[in-house]
């Protein structure tokens, strides 16, 4: 026998007996009674049985077509629950949301706040992962992602949630011992870190964008080893003031070589799949994020320009 039935089959065999004629049930299916009559032939020939008893005044079902009614009415409301569920689900965020995040910014800028989204989403659960490799979102089984950088051509959807402001710091223990570099070109005669992924110092200073490439002295794939040594007086970083902006504040870090910054267009991103019909869990994580840090004007970076102008005069130099 012929597994696919068209669903509207069922329900036109289900109003059919409820209605008692095929006139009646074409009318409340806007239909015309030749379409239902085609129809119910095409179901009876299908399943191979005869499912209505037909008479000059009305339809009723035989012994056979009662017990399939009653099995067509279990389907449909079935049906009817799963729909009503879906859209359930689409508009209030429940389930479980897999969330993946850098491991600094995850563990400093978002973990902490997670109870106040999960208090404001009691039907929500969450599974939350920190990696700074780029994860495949799909294959992995993630919702969405949180991510620093130049984000790749994608099927990705990407929503920006702040800049990532990066500078030149020191400790004033490394800057007393070391001198202070006053040329682009003098960081060539100090001693930089950076963590392996980041190959390559991209700036942006008085006469445009400029790549410096640093020789580490410290040897490490963790940006959070590299905040520690620049701390602890190691050497010269290019950091976010997402991850050092107390430091600065506090004087434990000085800006060095203020003319040059980070390229602007490294930003954070929340990335997901699909672009139609996101679900509600997703886009209530994502407008939570963005309500808190953004985007124009994160709140690590509310006054930092103000300390870092009092930390130097500015600096010019090529490489």
């Amino acid at each position: 026998m012929e597994k696919t039935t068209d669903l509207l089959d069922y329900e036109v065999f289900a109003r059919v007996i409820k209605a008692g004629s095929l006139s009646a049930a074409a009318r409340e299916l806007h239909s015309s009674p030749a379409m239902i009559s085609k129809r119910l032939t095409r179901l009876e020939d299908r399943l191979g049985v005869r499912l209505l008893q037909r008479t000059t005044r009305r339809l009723t079902p035989t012994e056979v077509g009662q017990s399939f009614y009653e099995r067509v009415l279990a389907v449909l409301s079935a049906v009817e629950e799963a729909e009503n569920v879906a859209a359930v689900d689409s508009a209030q965020p429940r389930g479980l949301l897999k969330v993946s995040l850098p491991t600094t910014f995850g563990r400093v800028h978002i973990a902490p706040r997670l109870k106040s989204f999960l208090d404001a989403n009691p039907e929500l659960r969450l599974h939350v992962e920190l990696q700074d490799e780029y994860i495949d979102l799909v294959a992995r089984g993630f919702d969405l992602a949180v991510r620093i950088g130049t984000l790749p051509d994608s099927s990705l959807v990407a929503r920006r949630l702040a800049p990532n402001r990066r500078v030149l710091c020191a400790s004033p223990i490394y800057l007393e011992k070391y001198g202070e570099p006053r040329e682009l070109q003098d960081l060539y005669n100090h001693r930089l870190l950076a963590a392996s992924p980041q190959a390559l110092w991209r700036l942006e200073g008085p006469d445009g964008p400029v790549s410096f490439k640093p020789q580490s002295y410290l040897q490490t794939n963790s940006s959070e080893v590299v905040r520690e040594a620049v701390i602890a007086g190691i050497g010269i970083a290019l950091r976010s003031t997402w991850d050092v902006s107390q430091e600065l504040r506090r004087g434990v870090l000085r800006r060095v070589l203020p003319a040059f910054s980070g390229a602007s267009d490294v930003n954070i991103y929340a990335v997901y799949s699909g672009r139609q019909h996101v679900p509600a869990k997703i886009r209530a994580f994502v407008d939570w994020l963005a309500g808190i840090f953004g985007p124009e004007m994160p709140y690590w970076d509310r006054d930092i320009e103000s300390v870092l102008s009092g930390q130097g005069q500015v600096q010019t130099g090529t490489v």
